[in-house]
């Protein structure tokens, strides 16, 4: 027994009423006529793909977190370097 075909804008209409007005499955199903199961494996499908989502946006917040890490180092390092030669100009200077 083959199965139906829906559209893809009916497949989302259907996870949208069920993850984002949070209806049961179940409530979905009598509502819009398509199987428990059916529902459940567009829902746990958009679930996945939210939270692939979800992962990229916080590894490129990392990103960005450890590139402003690097450029406070670097510049930290500089103002280190510069002290450092002050240092030893001011100790040259008491001999």
């Amino acid at each position: 027994m083959a199965g139906k075909n829906y559209s893809q804008e009916f497949k989302d209409e259907v996870v949208r009423a069920v993850l984002d007005d949070q209806i049961s499955i179940g409530q979905a199903a009598k509502d819009f006529g398509a199987s428990r199961e059916t529902i459940r494996n567009w829902v746990a499908k958009e679930k996945r793909r939210r939270s692939g989502n979800t992962e990229q946006a916080r590894d490129a917040a990392e990103r960005a977190r450890v590139r402003e890490m690097e450029r406070r180092i670097a510049e930290l390092e500089q103002e280190n370097a510069l002290l450092k030669k002050c240092a030893a100009f001011f100790a040259k200077e008491q001999r």
